[in-house]
């Protein structure tokens, strides 16, 4: 019996002390961890705006809502995640940097971020992650990425017949769903900012 108490103590110590060790752990490296994430975002953020240097969150619009309006449009599988405004070095605003997250993937979400310029004009696009099929989905960033830079339209379509028009995007070949998916995602950003950001609406203050 004793032996039984004196175990059950020295491994309530043992807790403690380990639960203390992660405790001090942490402590010491979440400002490390933070500083890393903001770094990442940071340098995708410049990956779609190469001219900006700052990227600030219009903390006026919610996830939530944005969501609720691109899904009344009939994006009900993508995710208006944030959005930030991207200044020059004199802080004057270029555009729009979208967070997009797309439901519809073949193997699970993709999120990315794409930058949108004052006049509607798709500065580029900066996947986040993705999980697509290797060799087929997972060359979204070789093949899709490029065709969307430097377009200016309002919706785009995917074709499997060669592009012909600014609106048309080439699939990757045997990964139509996830060339749809990705299609879809920007489209919804799109439909964002037409009708939300347009004009300058949902700056801040």
């Amino acid at each position: 019996m004793k032996r039984m108490i004196k175990d059950a103590i020295i491994l309530l110590l043992i807790t403690i002390l380990a639960g203390g060790i992660l405790g001090f752990t942490y402590e010491i490296t979440k400002d490390k961890i933070a500083e890393k994430k903001v770094g990442a975002k940071n340098e995708a953020c410049k990956q779609v705006f190469k001219d900006a240097i700052s990227f600030e969150k219009i903390e006026e619009i919610s996830s939530e809502e944005a969501t609720a309006i691109v899904s009344e449009s009939g994006y009900t599988q993508v995710t208006i995640d944030e959005v930030l405004t991207a200044k020059d070095a004199n802080g004057t605003d270029l555009g729009y940097v979208i967070s997009i997250t797309d439901h519809e993937a073949y193997n699970g979400d993709i999120q990315f971020y794409m930058g949108i310029k004052q006049d509607g004009t798709l500065n580029g696009i900066s996947i986040l992650s993705i999980s697509e099929t290797a060799g087929l989905g997972m060359n979204a960033e070789d093949v899709l990425v490029p065709q969307f830079r430097d377009k200016k339209v309002e919706k785009f379509e995917y074709t499997k017949t060669k592009a012909t028009a600014d609106d048309q995007i080439d699939v990757i070949s045997g990964a139509t769903i996830t060339s749809n998916a990705f299609v879809n995602g920007v489209n919804a950003g799109l439909d964002y900012f037409y009708q939300s950001l347009e004009n300058g609406g949902g700056k801040n203050e």
